[in-house]
């Protein structure tokens, strides 16, 4: 029996990682739709979000039938918990992916992105996303701990565009434009705090200890 418990933990695991894999392409696809004025990258986005709701699904019924088939010891409850937290924040990043996507589609060809900091926030949130995955897949409670640290860093950057923007609409810049910007911006911040949760869940799952931000 724990044979087949261990198995099942293992493609838990492998299904967890996948998953992960999605919310990467989500994310880059949508902030490559910005920057890029992409809108092919803008429907991959869209269609990784669906992808990502069908993994939350079977990733969920994988860890209901580990807890209702099997008997966990402590450290193996740890872990189905911590996946079961995560694929929520997983499945957020993949909203917020698509999100970013959709306002792409009004603002396409805009000069005014080229005029804040977004692609630096950007840059920084895909990489909080990769590290916190990564961490999973590694078991790397170190880096775990340096993307929590980051999230300062992300809060940071979201008020420099949004005060870049202030300044932009007090020029006369095109109001409406700014207003999605600072919208997308907003939502890269939540992708940060997902990715930060993520890693509070791996830090979790190696030590049993929950850090708070």
């Amino acid at each position: 029996m724990r044979n087949k418990f261990d198995l099942q933990l293992e493609q838990l695991h492998l299904e967890l990682i996948k998953m992960g894999a999605l919310c990467e392409e989500a994310i880059s696809a949508g902030v490559k739709a910005l920057l890029d004025n992409d809108l092919a990258m803008a429907e991959k986005a869209m269609l990784r979000e669906r992808d990502i709701d069908q993994k939350e699904r079977d990733v969920e019924g994988l860890c209901m039938k580990l807890l209702l088939q099997q008997q966990p010891v402590a450290s193996d409850l740890r872990a189905i918990s911590a996946a079961l937290k995560m694929i929520s924040d997983m499945e957020r990043i993949g909203d917020q992916a698509a999100d970013i996507a959709e306002i792409t589609r009004f603002i396409a060809d805009s000069p005014l992105t080229s005029r804040v900091s977004i692609a630096e926030m950007a840059r920084s949130v895909i990489g909080m996303v990769t590290d916190s995955i990564d961490s999973y897949v590694r078991k790397n409670l170190e880096l775990a701990q340096s993307v929590v640290r980051k999230d300062d860093e992300i809060d940071e950057l979201f008020l420099n565009v949004k005060n870049e923007l202030i300044r932009l609409i007090g020029q006369g810049d095109d109001g409406e434009v700014c207003i999605d910007l600072l919208m997308i911006a907003k939502y890269l911040e939540r992708i940060g705090d997902h990715a930060v949760n993520i890693a509070q869940w791996v830090e979790y799952s190696l030590t049993g200890q929950h850090s708070e931000d």
